[in-house]
């Protein structure tokens, strides 16, 4: 078990550990700007899902106007759920050397029913939307799609009706080339408190009982990617962070989008504070907007866009 295990946390470079040095002025100009963005999805929009339909609408109206602003021409991805329609957007950043290499950077923009889902996923589809607006207009090799997924939330986890399903299923059907997609989830709650973090059975034995850090967090298939993602990240980030690939079964590892693309044999990673192993307020009412560190938010958001980059630029190389 020993070996096993060992292959499956085994990852390059050096975890940060210690003082966080001072945030920079782009670290906290990105801090203000997640709030922002959580706050509009979480307390002004609020619970968006098929039951809160027109808050569902409002969350992609204000997505769409967000891209368009930054530049990008955004494209909605409609389909037909309970009768009503709903919609994944999708910006892209065309590669110029090898376009038909695609990464992809995804979050869902659904909470849960009964959930304001600030942390659930809010906190993804800011981070998404940053990570967008850091890139634009950048001139990478591989072609960068950002997308916001509908639908990740029950009932429709892990069904055909899952926006991040219809989409890779979609991408494998024009034969896409999609060599990375990176799903954030859920990713902003730290505390520096003893016995904070937890995880099942056997990872306690190995990762550290401080819920400090953002993961890594991929299938064995996509242990390549976890690797080249966190060591990326720890080259940039000054910033604790784990990794682990291990067999999908196996409870939270394909607990959000990037499982979609795995169904369709694609590279996936998911980026995530861990939810429900460090954060109480997990799908419930209580998953609000002042429950979110924002800015170790942003340290880990800057920290993500320059892995973007590696991965489209210096990854196609």
């Amino acid at each position: 078990m020993v070996l096993g295990t060992g292959y499956m946390i085994s990852m390059p470079g050096r975890a940060f550990s210690g003082l966080l040095p001072a945030l920079t002025v782009e670290q906290d100009a990105v801090s203000k700007r997640l709030e922002r963005h959580v706050r509009m999805l979480a307390e002004e929009i609020g619970e968006r899902n098929l039951l809160r339909y027109d808050s569902l609408e409002a969350s992609a109206r204000y997505l769409d106007r967000a891209f368009r602003e930054m530049g990008y021409a955004a494209a909605a991805q409609e389909f037909v759920v309970a009768g009503k329609k709903v919609k994944n957007f999708e910006a892209e950043l065309e590669g110029q050397s090898r376009p038909e290499e695609i990464v992809i950077v995804g979050a869902h923009y659904d909470s849960v029913f009964g959930c304001p889902g600030a942390n659930d996923n809010a906190t993804g589809t800011a981070a998404l939307l940053e990570i967008a607006r850091m890139m634009a207009g950048r001139k990478l090799a591989r072609t960068v799609r950002f997308v916001a997924f509908v639908n990740e939330e029950p009932p429709f986890f892990q069904t055909q009706q899952m926006g991040s399903r219809l989409y890779a299923r979609h991408s494998r059907q024009r034969g896409e080339n999609i060599v990375a997609m990176l799903s954030l989830e859920t990713m902003g709650y730290y505390s520096d408190a003893a016995a904070s973090q937890c995880y099942p059975f056997p990872f306690s034995l190995f990762y550290p009982s401080t819920g400090n850090f953002i993961a890594f967090v991929g299938n064995l298939s996509s242990r390549k990617l976890v690797r080249q993602a966190i060591s990326s990240f720890r080259e940039h980030a000054e910033f604790p962070s784990e990794g682990v690939a291990a067999p999908e079964w196996m409870p939270g590892i394909g607990w959000s989008d990037h499982w979609s693309f795995w169904r369709e044999g694609y590279q996936a990673v998911m980026v995530t504070d861990t939810a429900p192993f460090r954060y109480p307020h997990y799908h419930t009412p209580s998953d609000t907007p002042d429950k979110i560190d924002y800015d170790r938010l942003g340290r880990v958001v800057v920290g993500l866009a320059a892995v973007v980059i590696d991965l489209a630029d210096s990854g196609a190389r």
